[in-house]
């Protein structure tokens, strides 16, 4: 027996000694590399930009799943700058959303950040826009409007030419005001309706749901780890951080995981 067990260790020390270094997993629609997501960032912070975990977790549900994908930031300057310790505005600082964001990526040439109005929907097989207050500060007037906000030129263009290119939309968190505040009629999901405290969260920011519904879209309840895909407009939605949570950051991570996934699913059709 102990003879066995010596050969059998060496049959599998030996299969593993002829595998690469690493074992790469492929994801789970094939099509390795084929794929090319557009991703649209709008700084880099929750309360100012683009949220530090979704954008992370966004890309790096891209890659697992074998996109290849390039960052865009608008070209301008941000609503404003804020203290993340003392969430308020700081004082008179201005920066630049292209170069706030570029703290995202991560290599040269195309990895690096990318002026948003140089974006050809013709290029790119999908657009996501992970979420943050970027979204209703500096990508929209939102903060300032409400339902009636304008969005950033390029990022309204952007939405209308994937839109009408019949080209997938993903949005996290509170990207979706965006796509409501353009594209009519479409679903998405945004979290809950009404603000519920549970031991593991709480739902703050409920009034953009009555906005986007006053602005004609239906909204879908859904948990912080789900997506809502509406297939007719090729748009896929996730709450993220419009649940706020302590520590089950795991949950925010599975539901972009789960946004990534239908994305990239309708992107292959």
């Amino acid at each position: 027996m102990q003879a066995s067990r010596t050969l059998l260790s060496k049959q599998t020390l030996a299969v593993v000694a002829r595998q690469p270094a690493c074992f790469v997993h492929h994801g789970d629609h094939g099509n390795w590399g084929n794929t090319n997501i557009a991703v649209v960032f709008s700084g880099c912070g929750w309360w100012d930009g683009t949220d530090v975990h979704e954008g992370v977790y966004t890309m790096y549900h891209l890659s697992r799943n074998g996109a290849r994908f390039q960052m865009f930031a608008p070209n301008q300057q941000q609503m404003h700058v804020m203290d993340h310790m003392k969430k308020q505005p700081g004082s008179g600082e201005n920066r630049n959303m292209m170069m706030e964001s570029a703290r995202f990526s991560h290599g040269q040439g195309m990895m690096q950040m990318q002026d948003l109005s140089k974006l050809d929907v013709n290029s790119f097989d999908a657009v996501i826009f992970p979420g943050g207050h970027g979204m209703i500060k500096n990508l929209s007037t939102f903060a300032k409007d409400g339902k009636d906000c304008k969005l950033q030129g390029d990022v309204d263009k952007v939405l209308k030419d994937f839109h009408r290119s019949r080209k997938p939309i993903g949005l996290a968190s509170m990207a979706s005001v965006l796509a409501c505040r353009v594209l009519p009629s479409i679903e998405v999901t945004m979290g809950y309706e009404k603000d519920e405290n549970t031991r593991w969260g709480n739902w703050p920011h409920t009034n953009m749901v009555q906005a986007v519904k006053s602005m004609g879209a239906r909204h879908n309840v859904r948990e912080p780890y789900e997506a809502f895909v509406d297939e007719k407009n090729k748009v896929v939605s996730t709450p993220s951080f419009m649940w706020e949570t302590e520590y089950h950051y795991h949950y925010i991570f599975d539901g972009i995981g789960n946004m990534v996934k239908h994305v990239m699913r309708m992107s292959t059709k």
